[in-house]
């Protein structure tokens, strides 16, 4: 395992967003220095977070020059092309990368989003924060359900989701999948699925 000490992760390890960056620095072998904070208690709203974070959202990775970048997948993309290996887990040529590119932005828009804003909306977790319709969080569920059948169907073409091996899309759709728990939204009855996440729930850095 190699420290990088020149990095701090400022995060919420619990929360999805956090859990990807977590996940895809455990795949390689990398640690950072991480901050704890609180975002249901409202850390991530105080001035000082939120002048640091151009979202204003957690994760948030600091710098040694005290800059800081937002977003768990530019945080992802920045460490891996720092700190460059054969693992290739944004793809490892022209076509791998952009299928990886791929299907993170379908994840990303199709399901994750559909994902949080079901359990915001539902569960109104946040609602000393935002407006929370709780129609709109069941229609962003039944959403979610939706896409279970694509991604079922990629499944049942490739053994990984992103291109022919292992990849960042593969954590990302993990991720889904934990949130399609969280929302008691029935995953498991899809053969292809159920034996891809199995697969990669054991591998060594999903073991941690």
């Amino acid at each position: 395992m190699k420290t990088l000490t020149d990095l701090t992760l400022i995060t919420t390890s619990v929360t999805p967003s956090s859990m990807r960056v977590s996940l895809f620095l455990a795949e390689k072998g990398l640690e950072i220095a991480t901050q704890e904070i609180n975002v249901r208690q409202g850390d991530n709203l105080a001035d000082d977070f939120k002048q640091k974070s151009i979202n204003g959202l957690i994760p948030l990775l600091k710098l040694e020059n005290g800059q800081y970048l937002s977003e768990s997948l530019s945080i992802c993309r920045y460490i891996d092309e720092r700190e460059p290996d054969e693992l290739g887990l944004f793809g490892f040529d022209t076509l791998s990368r952009a299928q990886v590119d791929m299907w993170n932005r379908v994840l990303e828009w199709q399901a994750l989003i559909p994902a949080f804003q079901a359990f915001r909306n539902i569960t109104a977790i946040y609602k000393d924060r935002e407006r929370c319709v709780s129609a709109w969080g069941e229609e962003s569920k039944l959403r979610v359900s939706e896409f279970l059948p694509r991604l079922e169907a990629r499944l049942q073409e490739s053994a990984y989701v992103g291109c022919d091996r292992f990849s960042c899309a593969d954590i990302t759709a993990f991720i889904f999948l934990r949130m399609c728990s969280a929302l008691e939204v029935e995953w498991q009855q899809y053969p292809a699925l159920k034996a891809w996440f199995d697969t990669v729930a054991s591998r060594p850095a999903f073991q941690q």
